[in-house]
Formats: structure tokens, C-alpha cells, sequence
């Protein structure tokens, strides 16, 4: 049996990092070197990581990057890439797989040169995304001339894979002519040894609700602040939202609370390292994943990991009831789901969890099963490893 064929993992992302895209690298990093491939991962530098290392059985480059401009930064990471690519002569990689048009671009438009199969991994695209980081970007032609390359990007790589089905869609009617059967839906998943089941935690004078993740104004957090008045009126909560985000973000958030007098009420916390984030969970009484109704949540689409990680610490959850967030739980089966942009109809959830012992059991209980069942890494890894044997026959059948 033929050795399976280098890979190139470009990722414009910081790994290890406690952002859900490093996560989710890592466990794709892992499940390759698992199936015996041999792995080149590149990712975005930080000052504080070594340039050059081993991850998780791969090597990994990690590039600097100085500049303050985020679009320079990015460019620049997509040319480091191809200079590692041009650099390693012929034959490089047997398959290329990068998670950005950034680096995503140039390899696929130097694919007929070097010979590898591309795949490009959609977990969010930038003309959507830009905008919610960077304001002044909203309209901009910056981003329309994103979206073309977006669209050549697409158009070129030999296959698809994104976590979502609305993503799916989302990348089909872009593309209107890749066929849908080049894409292929890996949700993001969770690693059960480390996300287990706990006890829900015995009643007390202050119940805990846990938000974690980014800050990102998609998120949904200025809701979750607005619903807040109505929850401490009838419970003795704290909201704890535990997470990174800009100094914008941080400030926006910050200037909600004091208008609705709840400092004492709401916390912001520091991110933290991917293995703490299970004993983060374990104190919550009610989990939350208040997605605003945008179009990167609903038209584009994601696959929140904080969900599937909540699932299975075995945590109540309410959440934002759109159809990303269903393809991972069912409405009062794993869940709470309430009408999206609605602060009242979110408070009235997480009420509800809050003051029914057997609800909150019974959800908890569901979600649990349902993310070992259905949403492990390992069953993620092995979807990937498919896709990337369905290349391989490809490189077969054109040599």
C-alpha cells in the first residue's frame, strides 16, 4: 500500500490558542497524523510561540506577523505560505488544505503548476465575517473585491468542507456552479474524554450563567446583557462571560452593563486554556449561546463548538433558536430555544431552566448523549480522512 502523501495545513489562525478555529485545527491536525500523514501545519505567529515547533505529531511554522493592518498581515501570510510551498521544489505536497482564501488564493491558482489537490476548509468567510471585527469595512468595495476571490477560491479547489449544512448552502448559491457533491459537511465536535458528563450543581443563594467564547459582535452578547434585568428580578444570578475579544468589543460591552446598573451582576473573564475549559463549565447552572439573527450566523452559518462542549459537560443550555444551532440540539429535547434578537424570550428561558430542577436534568441528560452519540472529534476525524481519500484516488486517476 502507497504512503499516504504530504500534507500542507495552512491555517491564518494563532494554534494553540483558546479561540474554538484552534480547536478545531488541532483536532484535525490530530486525526491526519493519526491516519499516517504527514503533516506541514502553518499558521498565523504570536510572540509568544516558538517560530518553528512540533504540534500534535505535525511540524508547524508559525509566520510573523507585525503589521497592524490586518488585510497587510493577512496578504503577507498567504505569500509566506506560497514561498514555503516554492521552496520545498517538486514534488511539495500531495495535498494542499488551508482554511483561508488568504494562502487559499494562490494555491489553488499555482495547483496546475505543482500538480497537489486542494481542499479548502469554509468555517467563515471574510466578507462576511470583516465588517463585525472592523466597522468602517461595512459597504466598502474592500469587501466586494474579498468576495470575488472568495468566489475564485471556491470555483477552484478540488473539494469542500465546511461544519454546517446552512454553510453548504451558503457556499452553493455563492458558487453557483461547484457542484454540491464537492462539498462536505463536518460539523465541529468534542473531545469526550475531556468534556464529561458532571452533576448538575446542588441549589444555592447565586446561580451561575456561563457564556464562553469570543466576543465577536455576532455573538449575541449585548442581548444576553439586555435580558439580564429580567433574570435578576426573579433569581439571584451572575452572568459570567468568559472570553477574548478587541478592545472595542470589550468596551462596548462594558458601557451596556454600567447603563443597566449590573455590575454586579456580570462579569467578564479572561480566556482560558482549552483543557480548564470543562472545569469553567462544571460551575455553571445554565449555559448560553445567545447568536444575534446576521447574516454571518444565518446566512453564512457556523457550528458554535461552545454549544457541543456544553452538551457534553451535560450543562442545561438555552440558545438562540436558528437552524445552525438545530442541526446540534432540539428544542426542549437538548435545549432551550429561544426566538432569536428576543431579550425577553431569553430570559424567560434561562428562568425556566433556573427554577426547574427536573427541566434542567432532563435537558442536561439529553445533550450529553446526544454530543458523545453524534459529535465527537474522533467521528469528525474520520469524515476528514474520507474527503482525503477521495482525493487521493483523484491524484491516482490523473497520473
Amino acid at each position: 500500500m502507497d504512503a499516504p502523501p504530504a500534507v500542507l495545513y495552512s491555517a491564518f489562525d494563532v494554534v494553540p490558542s483558546p479561540k474554538g478555529a484552534s480547536t478545531h485545527i488541532t483536532y484535525f491536525v490530530r486525526g491526519l497524523v493519526d491516519a499516517g500523514y504527514r503533516v506541514q501545519l502553518i499558521t498565523a505567529g504570536d510572540p509568544s510561540l516558538p517560530e518553528r515547533d512540533t504540534y500534535c505529531g505535525a511540524d508547524i511554522l508559525r509566520v510573523p506577523g507585525g503589521d497592524p493592518n490586518f488585510l497587510k498581515r493577512a496578504i503577507e501570510f498567504g505569500q509566506a505560505v506560497m514561498q514555503h510551498i516554492d521552496g520545498m521544489g517538486m514534488p511539495s505536497y500531495g495535498i494542499c488544505h488551508f482554511r483561508s482564501i488568504w494562502c487559499g488564493l494562490p494555491i489553488v491558482q499555482a495547483k496546475p503548476h505543482y500538480g497537489y489537490k486542494t481542499l479548502f476548509e469554509v468555517n467563515g468567510l471574510p466578507s462576511i465575517e470583516l465588517k463585525y471585527h472592523y466597522p468602517a469595512l461595512k459597504g466598502s468595495t474592500v469587501l466586494s473585491k474579498i468576495k470575488e476571490q472568495e468566489i475564485a477560491t471556491l470555483l477552484l479547489a478540488d473539494a469542500i468542507i465546511c461544519p454546517s449544512a446552512v454553510t453548504r448552502a451558503f457556499v452553493a448559491s455563492l458558487a453557483r456552479s461547484v457542484p454540491r457533491e464537492k462539498i462536505t459537511v463536518i460539523p465541529n465536535g468534542v473531545d469526550i474524554k475531556l468534556f464529561t458528563p458532571q452533576p448538575l450543581n446542588p441549589p444555592s443563594d447565586s446561580r451561575t450563567i456561563l457564556y464562553v467564547g469570543t466576543l465577536a459582535d455576532w455573538q449575541g452578547l449585548d442581548l444576553l446583557i439586555e435580558a439580564m434585568p429580567a433574570i435578576v428580578a426573579q433569581s439571584p444570578a451572575k452572568l459570567i462571560i468568559v472570553g477574548r475579544g478587541r478592545g472595542r468589543q470589550h468596551k462596548d460591552l462594558a458601557k451596556r452593563i454600567r447603563k443597566l446598573g449590573l455590575e454586579d451582576h456580570v462579569s467578564i473573564e479572561p480566556a482560558v486554556p482549552h483543557h480548564e475549559m470543562p472545569a469553567v463549565i462544571a460551575q455553571a447552572d445554565v449555559c448560553v449561546a445567545p447568536l444575534a439573527y446576521n447574516d454571518r450566523n444565518v446566512t453564512q452559518g457556523c457550528c458554535p463548538i461552545k454549544v457541543i462542549e456544553y452538551m457534553a459537560c451535560a450543562r442545561p443550555i438555552v440558545a438562540a433558536n436558528l437552524p445552525v444551532v438545530r442541526e446540534l440540539a432540539r428544542d426542549d429535547v437538548d435545549a432551550l430555544l429561544f426566538t432569536p434578537d428576543d431579550p425577553a424570550d431569553l430570559a424567560r428561558c434561562v428562568l425556566a431552566v433556573l427554577n426547574d430542577a427536573s427541566l434542567a436534568q432532563r435537558l442536561a441528560g439529553s445533550a450529553a448523549k446526544r454530543a458523545r452519540d453524534k459529535f465527537s472529534w474522533r467521528e469528525a476525524q474520520k469524515k476528514l480522512v474520507r474527503v482525503y481519500e477521495r482525493l487521493i484516488e483523484n491524484v491516482k486517476r490523473d497520473a
